[in-house]
């Protein structure tokens, strides 16, 4: 791909089957030409602000576009709505929450796009499967590495690495 370089999206969801709606949204977003390259492991999380809801299921996925980050962004949320997402709620329950991270060392702030996305240091959620794909690279604002911020945050809520309950039955058979 010419001109093309790596991103960082975040996926959440805790409505109705999170687990198929991450492994829909990476499929969506390769057809919407983000080539996903790598994909973090799944960690089950607690929710952090909004009113009282269920655990999320989150991800981290590195991919590769030449699209602009504004494209991006327009595409991602075309992904989450035609998933059901509604905003009717800040901090709610959603089906489907797509957000880009970091796109190269890039810093903007324009409209509703905001990079690196501006609460990405203080979210273990987001900041373990992160380090998990790339604990070396450096916050472009901070100038800190992922690794670095995820031992620095204050958040404490409890994120823990997601068996799939399907896969766990077929090896104890």
């Amino acid at each position: 791909m010419p001109n093309s370089r790596p991103l960082y999206i975040a996926l959440g969801s805790n409505v109705g089957d999170r687990a198929a709606a991450l492994a829909r949204a990476v499929d969506e977003m390769n057809r919407a030409g983000l080539r996903v390259l790598r994909e973090s492991s799944w960690y089950e999380t607690e929710p952090v602000g909004g009113p009282p809801q269920g655990w999320f299921l989150n991800a981290v996925v590195e991919v590769e576009t030449d699209c602009p980050p504004e494209r991006v962004l327009c595409a991602l949320q075309e992904i989450e709505q035609a998933m059901g997402r509604q905003r009717s709620v800040a901090c709610g329950p959603r089906t489907l929450d797509l957000d880009i991270l970091l796109d190269g060392d890039q810093v903007i702030r324009a409209g509703q796009l905001e990079l690196p996305h501006p609460r990405l240091a203080q979210r273990r959620f987001v900041l373990i499967p992160l380090s998990e794909l790339a604990p070396r690279l450096v916050h472009p604002v901070l100038r800190k590495t992922i690794g670095e911020l995820l031992e620095q945050t204050s958040d404490r809520a409890q994120v823990r690495l997601w068996k799939e309950p399907a896969k766990e039955s077929k090896r104890e058979s």
